[in-house]
């Protein structure tokens, strides 16, 4: 009997906050965005002069007296005195007039032209400085961005926040062809965006994201808008996002990074799919490894890249007390996580004096890297056998703890980045993930056992279809047709069906339920969605099965049908007439 999926710190993907009473129009009024509006009123002046100017000296030509080809005098016509102006005005040059001009309209011509040069230059000048002022290069960005946003056709996610968990996301989001908005109230992180090579357009603005108007701008209300990611690395920031997201837009998937255990409760009360406070994620991973080996080697190897090798058995010492040193809540969540495993676990001050001497363990977590490996290296100097586990915070040190290689690695962006991928790629996976670390080790060996044979020793993919007509045609016409198909029959080989395909069933949702581990007897149904891990050539298989008739007839009822369209018309035909 298969039991309820258990999923932790995880929310439905649907759900009813309760918070929100009534439906409000998605703001999108920030001010100052209208750029011809100003346009229009930064450059009125220089317009205005410029208008005045030429009117007037339109209207001196119009006035002067000249001399006709007769001699008589004559006046030029407001149309050709304009017409002169034109030229004249705009520095072009001059321009024919009906007849020779006259010592006094040649003087007027000079004063206008010295007159018009200085209004050019005043105008050009406020032009110039328009185009520079901040407020209006933010004005037409915005509109730039708000045209890119309303243009997206496919379904995106809007990421606020593009420090390093924000980019390493957006990053894995691009590479699996899905579309991204960009938000960060840091214009210099924008730069880094716009330099970086994403595969798809990434529409971004430099803003306070706090402002819900400017989440609308991002496409909080578009219809494609699946969700928000608020990776910001300041909480209250993280939280002002999920509030706006959630009470505007509920039916949206919204998910958070948090530092603060305070925090975590308040984003709690909005609902959001999942809060991820990498803090409180490490300490629950160190109390695992103490508490469950087997387990966390299992969802371990689960979660390394396909093809990686089962992880060997390397337990976390356990046999005297661990040295935390820290600065910031990462020491004090650690060091209580380990106290709550049963560890003696003693918080070190980072200005104290670190004693490693017949320590099991040492978590360097201070908020500076070159700190966290100077307190390593004195450690393994005092101690060369002692477990380290090294907090990392910048990317740029990757080489050099590469180089140290301590036991474990904490790096909180990687962290975040990595589960929020693996709830947005394959968020049935990551809810078995989550299941199986509620497993004891007495539980989780057998597992083990059954997916190294299953399997082999190579990290598996993770999949999953649904009983559709688009993704198993197959098995919907066969079920269409009063048959029934077991998760065991269809995970058979198509060469021999007594034998197994390299698949592992992992979760059955139906109507809503989840099960893991389904029973391999359970008969699918329309409209079931099966998660599973395979290997290569058994994800391979498995595709065939779902989408060729031949297969699923053999794997149900051991009968090979002929592999041709002609063959099959010809073996109907006969079923025809021996029914007659």
């Amino acid at each position: 009997m298969a039991i309820p999926l258990l999923l932790l710190n995880m929310r439905p993907w649907r759900r009813d906050t309760g918070l929100r009473r009534r439906d409000v129009a998605i703001p999108t009024d920030l001010p100052n965005t209208d750029a011809i509006f100003l346009v229009l009123r930064r450059m009125r002046l220089p317009l205005i002069t410029l208008l005045l100017v030429f009117g007037v000296a339109v209207g001196g030509l119009t006035l002067i007296p000249g001399v006709d080809e007769q001699g008589a005098p004559s006046h030029l016509s407001v149309f050709d005195a304009f017409y002169f102006m034109t030229y004249t005005a705009a520095t072009i040059g001059f321009t024919e007039t009906p007849y020779v001009t006259t010592a006094t309209q040649r003087m007027w011509v000079v004063v206008c032209i010295f007159a018009t040069v200085a209004t050019w230059a005043f105008a050009l000048g406020s032009l110039f400085a328009l185009l520079q002022d901040p407020t209006f290069r933010r004005a037409t960005g915005l509109q730039r961005f708000r045209r890119k946003v309303a243009a997206i056709r496919e379904p995106f996610w809007i990421v606020v926040g593009y420090g390093e968990a924000g980019r390493r996301l957006a990053s894995a989001v691009d590479r699996l062809g899905r579309r991204i908005v960009v938000l960060d109230e840091d214009p210099g992180r924008i730069d880094v965006l716009v330099a970086d090579q994403m595969e798809l357009d990434v529409p971004n603005f430099a803003g306070d994201p706090r402002n819900p108007s400017l989440l609308g701008f991002a496409g909080l209300g578009h219809p494609k808008c699946e969700g928000v990611l608020a990776m910001t690395d300041k909480d209250e920031m993280n939280l002002a996002v999920i509030m706006a997201s959630t009470l505007l837009r509920p039916e949206i998937t919204v998910m958070s990074r948090c530092s603060e255990r305070a925090n975590l409760t308040r984003m709690a009360d909005f609902a959001p799919a999942a809060v991820i406070n990498p803090f409180e994620r490490y300490g629950n991973y160190l109390s695992l490894d103490f508490n469950r080996p087997v387990t966390s080697r299992l969802t371990q190897w689960l979660l390394s890249p396909p093809g990686s090798p089962l992880p060997e058995a390397h337990p976390v010492p356990t046999d005297g007390h661990w040295v935390v040193v820290g600065d910031d809540d990462f020491g004090s969540e650690v060091a209580a996580d380990l106290t709550e495993a049963g560890m003696d676990a003693r918080l070190v001050d980072v200005k104290d004096e670190v004693d490693a001497v017949g320590a099991a363990g040492l978590v360097a977590g201070t908020s500076s890297d070159t700190v966290n490996l100077a307190v390593a290296a004195h450690a393994r100097i005092q101690n060369p056998d002692i477990f380290v586990s090294l907090r990392q915070k910048s990317a740029k040190m990757t080489a050099l703890v590469d180089a140290f290689a301590p036991d474990a690695t904490f790096v909180a962006t990687d962290l975040v980045a990595f589960e929020i991928l693996a709830r947005l790629e394959a968020p049935l996976f990551w809810g078995f993930i989550e299941y199986l670390r509620t497993l004891t080790d007495e539980e989780a060996e057998p597992l083990l056992t059954t997916l190294r044979g299953a399997l082999g020793d190579r990290a598996p993919t993770a999949g999953k279809f649904t009983v559709t007509k688009r993704e198993a045609p197959a098995l919907t016409r066969w079920l269409g047709l009063g048959h029934t198909l077991t998760i065991g029959q269809l995970l058979s080989s198509t060469d021999d069906r007594e034998r197994s395909i390299a698949v592992f069933p992992t979760v059955l949702v139906r109507d809503g339920t989840s099960t893991p581990l389904p029973d391999l007897d359970e008969e699918l149904r329309p409209d079931d969605e099966l998660a599973y891990l395979a290997n290569e050539d058994g994800g391979a298989q498995l595709q065939q099965t779902l989408f060729h008739d031949t297969s699923i007839e053999y794997v149900a009822t051991g009968t090979r049908l002929p592999e041709t369209w002609l063959w099959r018309l010809l073996r109907r035909a006969g079923s025809r007439r021996k029914e007659r």
